[in-house]
């Protein structure tokens, strides 16, 4: 007997031992490099999307336009790497609480043991997000638009305008103290980059011939996607960066709960994107027909914008719904803008404005947060992102210009705008 009361006391007394070891807190030190390397780790994911953009957008351009696209992604996100530099972290986090507005200064280094982590490493992982945000503008007016408008606008948005709105929340400002809540930003980053798009959209026009003289949109042919084995592998890149994204958004791995947290996050993540997938391939099945694959590409990119506003909260079936439902949206949010006449090329506006704000007031259905404060944060965001970018845009075209001209058009952006063909001309 009393064998047997000392088996149970030292099976008692190991199991608490190796849960106080399994959740034991460790020193600053050591959590301030985990927390570090989160960042560092999770910010170059972030930055491998800016491949991703450009392999998307290069796939689903014609031939005569796809080296104009790599020359705007690798030319924007140089630029916002040195406006978000120069000004833009300090007017996003040297806000006053509860305010609107930081200050015009550069960044500068003040990495100390109790902040938890490197400044430099939450520069690099904050800046990346900046640069996804001029990604999304780049391909919604590819074909038309001349590249230095284009750097110029990128400058603009990058250094001024996405660090106040983003500012506004997740700098402490007046969104934070009213309890709006975007995990990783499908308001912040996707439809803020979505409502950009879109004021350029409407200045800039449709590519010729996209829509006739009834604004019906014409066949597909004369602009079909120049490889969509390359825009599926864009999807695949950006897929894989979204784990630095949403996972990255914990802003910790010091700790049990922040480890556990970054793992669901991953989970919940892909399963979003999966059901986004399926979702488009099914829905577009049953009313098309045929089953569209670049449907079921942006599907996924829909999947994950829509989860990115709470990836950690849901249940996985939930983050599945969710997900569908992002995907979805974008479906008919594509017929939606070609019925008001606008020529988004590859998609951006439905899967990052559209499902970024679906993906925002999602958030409800999984935390106790209030649907009022969302709607708000919404409305602030995107009205604010949309009204400067629409007169930025608009002086733009009345003074530099900002579109190429019909006959330029006609012989490709490649052709007028870098000089060189991304594909050898065949006979």
């Amino acid at each position: 007997m009393f064998r047997k009361i000392l088996i149970i006391l030292g099976s008692v007394m190991g199991y608490l031992f190796i849960s106080s070891v399994a959740r034991a807190e460790v020193d600053a030190e050591t959590a301030y490099i985990f927390n570090t390397f989160l960042f560092l780790v999770c910010g170059f994911l972030v930055m491998w999307m800016a491949a991703g953009f450009a392999m998307l957008e290069s796939g689903l351009v014609t031939s005569k336009s796809v080296s104009t696209i790599a020359a705007k992604n690798i030319g924007l996100y140089s630029i916002a790497g040195i406006m978000f530099f120069f000004v833009g972290y300090n007017l996003a986090y040297g806000i006053s609480p509860g305010g609107f507005i930081g200050t015009f200064s550069p960044w500068s280094d003040g990495s100390a043991l109790d902040t938890g982590y490197s400044d430099g490493s939450d520069w690099f992982f904050q800046m990346v997000f900046c640069a996804t945000t001029c990604s999304i503008v780049s391909g919604t007016l590819a074909e038309r638009i001349k590249i230095w408008p284009f750097f110029l606008f990128a400058a603009i948005l990058s250094g001024i305008i996405y660090p106040i709105e983003m500012g506004w929340q997740w700098g402490g400002g007046f969104l934070a103290e009213l309890g709006f809540s975007d995990f990783a930003g499908s308001t912040l980053v996707h439809s803020a980059g979505g409502s950009a798009a879109l004021a350029g959209a409407i200045i800039l026009g449709a590519r010729k011939g996209r829509f006739d003289t009834s604004g019906n949109a014409s066949p597909m042919e004369p602009f079909a996607s120049s490889s969509i084995p390359l825009a599926t592998l864009g999807v695949f890149v950006l897929w894989l960066g979204w784990f630095g994204f949403n996972g990255g958004s914990q802003l910790a791995l010091g700790s049990f709960d922040d480890s556990t947290a970054v793992a669901t996050i991953f989970i919940n993540t892909n399963l979003a994107a999966c059901a986004g997938v399926m979702a488009n391939a099914i829905v577009t099945r049953l009313i098309y027909g045929k089953t569209d694959v670049i449907q079921m590409l942006n599907g996924a990119l829909g999947g994950l914008v829509a989860i990115t506003a709470e990836p950690l909260a849901p249940s996985p079936e939930l983050a599945m719904l969710i997900g569908a439902l992002g995907g979805l949206i974008v479906v008919f949010g594509s017929s939606l803008l070609l019925k008001f006449g606008i020529d988004d090329v590859v998609g951006a506006i439905p899967v990052h404005l559209f499902a970024g704000i679906f993906g925002t007031l999602a958030v409800c259905l999984s935390t106790d947060v209030s649907l009022t404060s969302q709607i708000i944060g919404i409305l602030a965001v995107n009205i604010f992102v949309f009204v400067i970018s629409f007169i930025i845009w608009t002086i733009m075209k009345n003074t530099i210009g900002i579109r190429i001209s019909a006959e330029a058009e006609e012989k490709g952006t490649d052709t007028v705008e870098v000089g060189v063909s991304a594909y050898a001309i065949r006979d």
